[in-house]
C-alpha cells in the first residue's frame, strides 16, 4: 500500500437515537444513526405492512380475469 494516502483507522461509537451505542473501528470517531438492529421493525418484530391493494388482485384487475373466473377442466378420456 502506497504510505500517506489512507484515512486513519481508529477506534469509533456508533449511536442510535434509541439509544444503542456500538464499539467499533472507522474512520470517523463518532457517528449518529437514527435506527439500528435493535430498534428497526423488520429485526423487532413490529412491523406493520400495509397494503391497500395485494399485488393479486392488482395484477387480475389490470388484465382482466376475475378470480372466480377458472380456466375450463380438462375431461380426460
Amino acid at each position: 500500500m502506497k504510505a500517506g494516502i489512507h484515512p486513519q483507522y481508529m477506534p469509533a461509537i456508533i449511536t442510535c437515537a434509541c439509544g444503542e451505542t456500538i464499539r467499533t473501528r472507522s474512520t470517523v470517531p463518532v457517528l449518529k444513526v437514527e435506527i439500528c438492529s435493535k430498534c428497526h421493525p423488520l429485526f423487532t418484530g413490529r412491523q406493520k405492512l400495509i397494503d391497500s391493494e395485494g399485488r393479486v388482485e392488482r395484477f387480475q384487475r389490470k388484465y382482466g380475469r376475475k378470480r372466480s373466473e377458472a380456466a375450463p377442466a380438462k375431461s380426460g378420456d
